[in-house]
């Protein structure tokens, strides 16, 4: 695992190319703290370069940049390539000799072999990669299926950047580093800022299962299309008119045979590897599939919180002492949690409010300590319908679908018209329940929010509501619109007949990737640990797409075929328990020991002198959500994620010198 960057120039060669492309890969040392390297070519104007996390091949074959054995190719790569060992073999056999056994020689030598696209649709792995072409002239940049590992693209002036981060990008000292505000509003209305595109102007997240290849005489500002080598769209469409004939047990067999083989794969390593155990079915499956192809106790890793509703720690050390792994947890105090918040904008880069943030880096700083590897249980909703929106959202049109939109709306009112308070003393009764089955919260404000969705036209808006934070973001960020995204965009979007397998279909191409992902990547390679996600082997996610619905969701509830994997190594009633998800009390900080920084963040003059917000509807949240009135916390942390940026950015401006 490691961090890439590079530039070419056009139509001139860069001064001190060399110091620069040193100056923009040094950023990236927390991705490889064991090496680096810098390649030029100055006729080209090109440069490309490398930090190293050791994990296959330690020797100095393994260091990057790399040539190819013909000398054609240059490559920088950042991820793995879990078949590596049967590609290789089957090269080997074709005559073709290697160095040493790293997967970044036997991807060079796949990409002579066989060319560029055939070579990249037989990887199986996760990855990120620049390939410069010296015959051709061309540079190809490419990203895994799924976006496990990230990439980021574009011009500024006359030079085009790449590289695994924007802080390598912004070293360049061509970077101009404008705000898109037509992003913001995207991002205030996601949490997360959706590919292709970044905040700022001009660069681009390419997107996962594409590749963008770029000639050197291409004009600045201009750029081709990326190029298509595997679509979730594709596989969900194929699965749904191809859907599978089988058994319960039949199908129970081939998933547990497929996470097997993933499994197998993702814990081949020359580095001490452990795995991340919530307690939740994703991991535990993991978990427990690779105690079972373990001959010595695995290393599990686990963090807790003392808030009631947040901690799974309890429920992942009954399963780790089931299991016979060599558990590690830690109990995390509210100001260990705190302390971690003002890193938070230099380790994402870009504005990026899912507050799980913190218990993921927290878990990562605590694994890296023992291990170098770790596997995650990432990828198991999407796949197999776990999260509660799949089946709720299913269960609520239900109820609500056969009344009439303007009958749905008449009862939304009527309940926005009824003030918190009162709708608090007249459900008291509902608190306990609320605490059983969910975070903590109060009767009115769910009832509020019950009339956002009842004002819904149809499922996929209910959809769209569900996902949403702030919704009027052209009000909330004025002089912006926003552009297209996989949720709103008919050409991403794959045309299946079925309400829940769009939502596991648009939550694959937009959540799982620029939420949840760059989530465990950014927290796991701060801190220089690697983490694999065996549940997102591509051969996996083709199979999960063929099952029929009910061996997804079956009598409510979610994930049933993975669950009676599970159930084959841990007793089933150390698993039936509500789903809890992966969070902190952001709420309650907020108006506790949160309030005094949140406030400076949030003043209205601030608000009013950076000019991206209108500080009206952020005054009126943040006093009702002090007052105890409503929770607003997802979207306070929205502005305030934002905020905390917008410091970084400026003290970067500031620190920022000429070359």
């Amino acid at each position: 695992m490691c961090g890439f960057t590079g530039f070419f120039s056009h139509g001139a060669i860069v001064n001190n190319a060399e110091v620069v492309c040193r100056k923009m890969v040094d950023t990236l040392i927390h991705r490889g703290p064991d090496d680096s390297g810098v390649w030029l070519d100055d006729q080209a104007g090109i440069a490309m370069g490398h930090r190293r996390l050791s994990i296959q091949d330690l020797s100095p074959e393994g260091l990057q940049p790399m040539v190819s054995s013909s000398g054609r190719f240059i490559i920088v790569f950042n991820g793995e390539i879990y078949n590596f060992l049967e590609l290789k073999k089957e090269l080997e056999q074709k005559g073709i000799t290697f160095r040493g056994h790293s997967d970044t020689e036997m991807l060079l030598a796949s990409v002579e072999r066989w060319g560029q696209k055939i070579a990249v649709e037989r990887f199986v792995g996760m990855f990120a990669f620049a390939l410069w072409d010296r015959q051709e002239r061309v540079l190809t940049l490419v990203r895994d299926r799924l976006g496990e590992k990230p990439l980021y693209y574009g011009w500024q002036g006359k030079t085009f950047l790449f590289g695994s981060e924007l802080k390598a990008l912004r070293v360049h000292p061509e970077w101009q580093g404008e705000i898109n505000r037509d992003v913001l509003a995207l991002y205030m209305r996601h949490s997360y800022i959706p590919a292709p595109y970044s905040i700022y102007k001009g660069i681009a997240k390419l997107l996962p299962g594409t590749m963008l290849r770029v000639p050197a005489n291409n004009l600045p500002g201009n750029l081709p299309d990326p190029l298509s080598y595997w679509s979730v769209k594709t596989v969900a469409e194929y699965g749904e008119k191809n859907t599978l004939d089988i058994s319960d047990e039949e199908a129970i067999e081939r998933l547990d045979a497929l996470l097997r083989r993933s499994i197998r794969g993702k814990m081949l390593a020359d580095v001490p590897l452990g795995a991340f155990l919530s307690g939740g079915i994703d991991s535990s499956t993991v978990v427990a599939i690779m105690q079972a192809e373990s001959n010595r106790p695995v290393k599990t890793f686990t963090i807790g919180f003392s808030e009631e509703g947040y901690n799974e720690a309890k429920h992942a050390k009954l399963i780790a002492r089931h299991l016979g792994t060599e558990h590690t947890e830690l109990y995390v105090t509210p100001e260990q949690a705190m302390e971690v918040i003002h890193r938070l904008p230099t380790l994402y880069d870009e504005p990026f409010s899912d507050s799980s943030q913190i218990p993921t880096l927290l878990v990562s700083e605590m694994t890296r300590r023992h291990v170098t590897v770790a596997l995650s249980g990432d990828g198991g909703d999407e796949l197999f319908g776990g999260y509660n929106r799949y089946h709720g959202a299913l269960a609520i049109w239900k109820k609500i679908g056969w009344m009439s939109n303007g009958g749905r709306k008449l009862f939304a009112n009527l309940l926005n018209t009824i003030p918190i308070g009162a709708l608090n003393k007249m459900f008291f009764w509902t608190m306990p329940i609320i605490k059983k089955y969910g975070r903590p919260g109060n009767a009115g404000d769910k009832l509020h929010k019950l009339s956002e969705v009842l004002a819904m036209e149809s499922p996929d808006s209910l959809y769209a509501n569900l996902v949403s934070h702030w919704r009027d973001t052209s009000s909330l960020v004025p002089g912006s619109n926003e552009p297209l995204t996989a949720l709103t965009d008919p050409v991403r979007q794959a045309v299946l007949k079925d309400f829940a397998q769009r939502m596991m279909f648009l939550d694959t191409v937009s959540y799982l990737p620029d939420d949840i992902l760059c989530k465990v990547d950014r927290a796991s390679m701060g801190v220089s640990l690697e983490v694999r996600v065996p549940l997102l082997d591509h051969r996996l996610v083709e199979f999960a797409w063929r099952l029929p619905l009910t061996m997804k969701i079956r009598n409510g509830e979610g994930k049933w075929l993975l669950r009676q994997v599970l159930y084959k190594y841990v007793p089933r009633d150390m698993m039936e328990r509500p789903k809890m998800g992966f969070g902190v009390p952001i709420g309650a900080w907020l108006s506790g020991p949160l309030r005094g920084w949140a406030e400076e963040l949030l003043g209205e003059a601030r608000l009013k002198r950076e000019g991206f917000f209108d500080c009206i509807p952020i005054k009126r949240k943040w006093e009702e959500h002090l007052s105890g009135m409503r929770n607003w916390h997802y979207y306070l942390w929205d502005v305030l994620m934002f905020q905390a940026w917008l410091d970084k950015e400026a003290a970067f401006g500031k620190s920022s010198g000429s070359w």
